[in-house]
């Protein structure tokens, strides 16, 4: 029973010329938008920290948490004596197990949000900018508020840098809508 080819045909097919062969060349690398790569990193940077945050707040859930601030304290060389560390031990002490394990949760889902943010404007996703727009100026309110509770350099420096990537990231999609980017 003959199927309408032989090994031959076959041989005679699967072999290439150099020409053939040869790489295609090499495209230039894309270079990453400096904008949205500096973004990403102190999305990720905040990410990472708050995932470690959410880690450390985990595993504290069945512990007393007193004696880890004081050993924080010592470490960094605070005086234990002081009004300021008496404080932070009674508001310490005061924190229910319900209550870090609420913190806990937070922070991790609150870290996959800044992880998922960083990791998408790394990789220039258009949704990632949309992302980023929307969680960060949906904090905008709640920055304004604690400022009007008290204005300090903190505060304005936090609300100054959400504006800008909000600002920044506006700007980038406007400017991709009409094909200037």
């Amino acid at each position: 029973m003959s199927q309408g080819w032989s090994v031959q045909d076959l041989k005679d097919q699967t072999q290439m010329t150099d020409q053939e062969i040869q790489p295609a060349p090499a495209a230039k690398p894309r270079r990453h938008h400096f904008g949205l790569a500096l973004i990403a990193v102190f999305k990720l940077v905040k990410g990472g920290l708050l995932l470690v945050t959410a880690i450390g707040l985990f595993r504290m859930i069945h512990s007393d948490i007193s004696p880890v601030v004081e050993h924080w304290i010592t470490l960094l060389r605070m005086d234990p004596d002081s009004r300021h560390f008496h404080w932070l031990l009674e508001k310490v002490a005061a924190i229910s197990p319900e209550q870090l394990r609420l913190a806990s949760a937070g922070s991790f889902f609150y870290s996959a949000l800044l992880l998922t943010e960083g990791i998408g404007l790394w990789f220039e996703r258009r949704w990632a900018e949309y992302l980023t727009i929307i969680a960060t100026s949906s904090f905008v309110p709640l920055e304004l508020y604690e400022l009007c509770k008290g204005v300090n350099e903190v505060r304005l420096v936090v609300l100054g840098i959400n504006l800008a990537i909000v600002w920044y990231l506006l700007r980038t999609l406007r400017r991709q809508r009409h094909g200037k980017a």
